[in-house]
């Protein structure tokens, strides 16, 4: 069965978000943890957590995709901004617990001059401080674009920061269609060969989340610029294909377009259309 959501303000909590989500058409969507420019979450509402839970169950609205702001860089330069970005995180994932079976993504981070291996020990190493065994939610990498000094541009530096993980069966993928054309892989023109090279590489079991988007920019551009489906230069042929490869057509896909809830819920039908039942 197709899961094809959208990112949802959480500023009403849990239960809007569901409710918004069974509106536009969707059955899984994706929020920011707090404000995505960073900052203290608000308190949890515990009832609001629990009536969504009831309402997700009734709808069938899973896996929740929590998204970390995007200030937070696990990798920087600075101790202080190390620190918030690990304690950002250990809070998010013990909010977390209260939807069990989550995902929670987060953009590896930015290593500032101080090298790609730099960056990719001090990710690991965050995540060995904040991950334990009993947690029910996967923390995925995303897949970057490449753009400055992001770490994860490449699915090298993916898997370097996965093996340094001491529980690897926490942790997952996100594979993001604009960042990786952005990045330099060619899911246009050779999909199967893309998807071969990140089986090989970082092994398609890690992958559990797609984010849905075209690309402003052309291929290897490392912009990190999102389209709306169809309208940049993946097209939508390409995202067809992508959203009915044997290797992906079973995972959950959340759009991160330019849109509101009007022209998310246009692209959720459009989804639904290209998907092959």
């Amino acid at each position: 069965m197709l899961k094809i959501g959208c990112h949802l303000s959480s500023a009403k909590g849990y239960l809007s978000m569901g409710r918004e989500a069974v509106k536009i058409g969707a059955n899984t969507f994706q929020f920011f943890t707090r404000n995505p420019r960073g900052g203290k979450a608000k308190a949890l509402d515990l009832e609001d957590v629990a009536a969504y839970r009831q309402f997700a169950e009734e709808q069938g609205l899973s896996p929740i995709l929590a998204h970390a702001p995007y200030t937070l860089n696990a990798c920087a330069a600075s101790e202080d901004l190390r620190t918030f970005a690990k304690e950002t995180m250990a809070d998010d994932l013990q909010r977390l617990e209260h939807i069990p079976g989550s995902l929670y993504n987060f953009h590896p981070g930015s290593h500032v001059k101080q090298g790609a291996e730099t960056g990719i020990r001090l990710i690991a190493a965050q995540l060995n401080e904040i991950l334990w065994s009993e947690q029910s939610t996967t923390v995925l990498l995303e897949t970057m674009a490449g753009k400055g000094s992001e770490v994860g541009r490449s699915f090298e530096e993916i898997a370097a920061i996965l093996e340094q993980v001491d529980l690897q069966g926490k942790m997952g993928v996100c594979l993001d269609t604009c960042h990786v054309f952005d990045g330099g892989y060619d899911i246009v023109g050779s999909l199967d060969a893309v998807l071969g090279e990140f089986d090989r590489v970082v092994g398609l079991g890690k992958l559990r989340a797609i984010h849905l988007n075209d690309s402003m920019n052309p291929l290897g551009s490392h912009k990190d610029r999102h389209q709306k489906l169809g309208e940049g230069s993946l097209g939508l042929e390409a995202l067809e294909r992508v959203v009915n490869h044997p290797a992906l057509r079973g995972l959950p896909f959340y759009l991160e377009t330019p849109n509101d809830l009007e022209g998310y819920a246009r692209e959720i039908a459009l989804v639904k259309q290209l998907y092959r039942t």
